[in-house]
This record gives C-alpha cells, structure tokens and sequence, in this order.
C-alpha cells in the first residue's frame, strides 16, 4: 500500500444545527479501515443508531478520500460519500473521481463528516483551515451546473465545487451530487444532504501529499501503465452513433492512464462528460422518435446532471411510463407529461423537471418507481418486472447473467457496480470472442482469470454453482480494498495484461 511521509490527516466534522467545527487526527481510523468506504462505514456505524431515518438531521452525510488520493498516476483520485439512503433507508455509497476529493486531502483532510440541519440555506467553504459556513439563499433552485459555474465565479475557478440541484433539494430518491469535470454521484444521498438545508461544498487545499517512496510509486505507475496498456486505453462515448472525432479526453486527477470518460459539445454550446450509461439512456427512445441521431439524447444527459437526477432512474421512470399509458392507467391529461412525444426533448425536459421540482404529477414519481406505481394501483404494480431493481435502478448486469453476479446483487444496499464489472466485462468479452469479435477473451484466458482472481478455473465456468461462493468472496474482499483506498473501477484489477505470457495479468497490483 501506499505510504504517506509526514502527512498529518484529519476528519473534518460540521455541525450544521450549531455551526460548530471540530477536527480530530485520521491516523488511528485510517490504520484500521484504510479509508474510503472502510472508513465511511466505521463512523457512520459508531455514530448513526438504526433507528434514525435517512433525512433525520443525526444521519451523517460522509464524504472520505483514500490513502492514494492526491498523489500522481496512481488512478486513485476516487472519493465517496456515504451516508443512510432515503430509497430504503440503510447504509449506501456512491464513488466519484474529477478533483473535488483531491483538494479535500490537500486541505488536510482524509473524511468530512456532516450532520445536523442548517436553519437556513447554506454553502460549506474549505480553504486548508478556513471553514465557514456562507449563506446558499441565491444558490437556491439553481441547477446543478448553474450552481458550480455561479459558485466558480463568485470564488474563483480553482475552487473544486460539490452541489445538489433542485432534486436534491426537493428530496427526489433518485437525486444526485455533481462536481467538476459533472463527476456525479447517486444512491439518493444528494437528498440528505438537501434534507440539510446544504446546498454545496466548495473545497481547496494548498498542501502536498508527498509519498514516502517516490522512485518505488514510478516503478509501480510505469509497470501499470505497461501491463494495461496505457497510454492508448481506447476512447469513447458508449454510444454507437458519437463519431470519436467529436470527442475530447478528461483524465481525473492524477490518474496518468485515462479510460473512457470524455467530454462532448454540442450545437447549443453545452459540454459536458458523455459517457457511459449517461450517454445511452434516452438515446433509443429518441432515436425512434425522430426516425434518426441528433443530440437530444445529449441534451437529457445535461438535463440529468442540472436537476440533479440520476439517468439510471431516468430510464427505468421511462420504461414505466411506457408501459403504464399503453395499459392506460395514465394520460397527458391526468399527468401533465407529452406521453405522446416519448423519445422528444420535450418529454424528456417535462418528465426531469415536474419530478425535480415534485410539480404536479411529478410528486408521484419523485419518490421512485416503486412507490408511484403503488399510488396508481395494483394494475401499474403488475408492470413492475425484470427491468427495475428493488431500489428502483436499471439492473444492468443483471442477477441472471452470470452466476456469480446474483451473490452481488444480494449482499450490496445498491447496484454493486465494481463487482459486477470484474465478473461481467471480461465474461461479456468470453462471450463477444466465442461470436467471432476480437476481444482476445479466449476460454484459456478467462480460465486463468479465474484460476490467478477469482480462486479457480472452475469458477469462470458459468455452467455450473462449483467455486462460485469462493469467487464472490474474493471478488469482495479485492473490491472493498479498492473501494477503501480508493482506486479506479476503470484501471483495477488488471486483467489481460499485454506483457505476461498468460496474457492474464496480475491481482496482486493493488497491494504494493
């Protein structure tokens, strides 16, 4: 693991009820959990009783850095917030990367601990030992990216800026934070921290994190760099109508590697990160709406991180509502929503802000498919399916698709998104060669992914329960070490490596 020379960490904690501030040293929670998740799940088990509800002004609302965050080519600018989710009111997490937590660390800071209720709107200003609590009250009902841009002029723009847009002000269950580089985070905690009367955190650090070994972290950064590949990760929106040209690199702080996560501009002048399941959410359904590609499905993605909404809920709101006018259990008339106009930017931008602002309509379905579909009826109850989790998400890579998967998917308060990719990228890859796609997924590949990460061979045999309790053991643990120090999903565990003969690559990374 890394080690840090001299650092002198703290968890910094606000009392938003008393406006208190306090800091006490890391080092002894830091030694034991590591930091990230670990540390997160230690404080808010000491300190939140199960009794207390998700949006109770004692729920603490956790934001944690790791050990390598702040220090260069490390894929290790992660940070998470953790806190009791208001979708069902347990324990839940959501992983960001960007440069918001690497100037938490640089202000001296491992975790930030908030609790209580402000009377009033308010910002959290961190400059090093500056902490102030500033009054939010022209901050209110801005979007998310109106927010940080305001917040940016009104501070400067190398203030790192963590906001909540009118859903999470609104309590919506599907509300997220934004950040700079619009690095974004689900679970509904936005909502706690809506429920807190805290509209945004703006943070920067002048200090260093300076690791004891420099030589040793190039060496290491060099051979990961070699064995994944990098530079030359490939690229690109997962959308499949995004020329690459169109596409600009955003490499989070101090990762030295890059991976998919990119930015677009489009023809209104919005720009922003378009990647991933942000990227594809709407874009079927607009696709069939104006019978070809333009950029309305861009504009949803925006739209999303503005208000502060997650597109996973977004597209699961979607699907129910198709399926819930074609039994006609709603109408246009009844729901003030264009049903007719599925797929236009239109609906889309109805849809996003009557459920941001819990306008009209709105109010039924801010609180998550689930409950709307109880307070239309046992009828919309039945629509329920395959298609949406017990937390309201899209269950992307699903509990069926591998047998390994449906352990994850029983065990996490979320979708457990770092598990699921170590079983199901480089089984989708298995799959994808077996179909004539070069991928390089050969069955001897993956079976010695099994045997050197997953605990044995049979274990990547999907055909069969053998080794699969194992496997999801290992993954765990391997994942939670990761998701404690924290590194990048995207980087970690290195599979396929280019420069072993087995062409396997190397689980033991992540522990020098």
């Amino acid at each position: 693991m890394t080690e840090l020379k001299g650092y002198a960490g703290n968890i910094l904690r606000v009392n938003l009820t008393t406006g208190d501030v306090s800091k006490t040293p890391s080092k002894p929670m830091v030694d034991l959990f590591v930091g990230g998740r670990g540390l997160a799940a230690k404080i808010y088990w000491d300190e939140v009783p199960p009794d207390v509800d998700a949006c109770d002004p004692e729920n603490r609302l956790i934001f944690a850095t790791g050990p390598v965050s702040a220090t260069t080519r490390m894929a290790g600018s992660r940070w998470q917030v953790c806190g009791k989710s208001p979708i069902h009111n347990l324990f839940s997490y959501c992983n960001m990367g960007g440069s918001w937590g690497a100037q938490l660390k640089n202000a001296g800071n491992d975790a930030l601990v908030i609790h209580g209720k402000s009377e009033k709107p308010v910002y959290l200003f961190i400059e090093d030992d500056t902490i102030e609590l500033r009054d939010a009250s022209h901050l209110m009902g801005k979007g998310a990216i109106s927010c940080r841009e305001a917040m940016k002029d009104e501070l400067g723009k190398s203030y790192r800026i963590a906001t909540i847009g009118p859903a999470g002000e609104n309590r919506v269950s599907c509300s997220i934070f934004l950040a700079d580089s619009d690095s974004s985070g689900s679970s509904g905690l936005a909502s706690v921290m809506g429920s807190k009367n805290l509209k945004a955190i703006a943070v920067k650090g002048s200090g260093k994190v300076d690791v004891a070994d420099p030589d040793k972290i190039k060496a290491l950064a060099d051979t990961i760099g070699k064995m994944t590949g990098r530079p030359g990760h490939p690229m690109g929106s997962t959308s499949q109508y995004i020329p690459r040209e169109k596409l600009k690199r955003d490499i989070c702080m101090g990762c030295g590697f890059g991976c998919q996560r990119a930015n677009y501009e489009g023809k209104s002048g919005k720009k922003g990160k378009y990647f991933c399941h942000t990227a594809v959410f709407y874009e079927t359904r607009a696709y069939r709406y104006h019978g070809e590609w333009n950029e309305v499905a861009f504009e949803a993605n925006k739209l999303c991180d503005d208000y502060g909404v997650d597109s996973h809920g977004m597209e699961v709101m979607v699907a129910f509502l198709v399926r819930a006018a074609r039994a006609n259990l709603i109408t246009e008339e009844d729901s003030g929503l264009p049903l007719s106009k599925i797929g236009s930017l239109e609906f889309i931008e109805t849809l996003i802000r009557k459920i941001s602002t819990r306008e009209g309509f709105g109010n039924v379905l801010a609180d998550g498919v689930h409950k709307a579909a109880a307070a239309i009826g046992p009828e919309a109850e039945k629509l329920i399916s395959h298609y949406i989790t017990r937390t309201g998400y899209n269950p992307v890579y699903g509990a069926r698709l591998y047998l390994t998967t449906g352990l994850f998917w029983a065990m996490e308060p979320r979708l457990p998104i770092q598990l699921l990719h170590e079983v199901s990228v480089p089984g989708m890859q298995w799959a994808s060669q077996a179909q004539g796609a070069p991928t390089g997924m050969t069955s001897d590949v993956i079976r010695g992914i099994g045997k050197k990460f997953w605990g044995s061979e049979i274990a990547a045999d999907f055909s069969t329960y053998e080794g699969k309790a194992r496997a999801a053991v290992v993954i765990q643990d391997r994942e939670y070490v990761k998701e404690s120090l924290i590194i990048c999903d995207f980087i970690f565990p290195i599979f396929r490596s280019l420069i072993s003969d087995d062409g396997v690559g190397d689980p033991t990374i992540e522990n020098q």
